[in-house]
């Protein structure tokens, strides 16, 4: 059986805890930031952990995340 390929898009999207959740950067930080206060745009420069909704469609785009750490 052939091995399964890893979605590359995905991979470079998501990171992948020690515990096994996954994240994602947050929306809004790249452009049209000049009206946005400061304190908004450092809120939004963490990470932030995938939905539950999201959660099946990302796992089959990463067949191997538990050894991308």
């Amino acid at each position: 059986m052939p091995k399964m390929k890893t979605h590359k898009a995905g991979a470079k999207r998501y990171k992948v805890t020690g515990s096994g959740k996954i994240l994602r950067r947050q929306a809004g930080r790249k452009h049209l930031l000049g009206h946005k206060a400061t304190a908004r745009k450092n809120r939004l420069g963490g990470f932030a952990e995938v939905s539950e909704s999201n959660l099946e469609k990302i796992k089959l785009e990463l067949p191997y995340m538990k050894y991308s750490r």
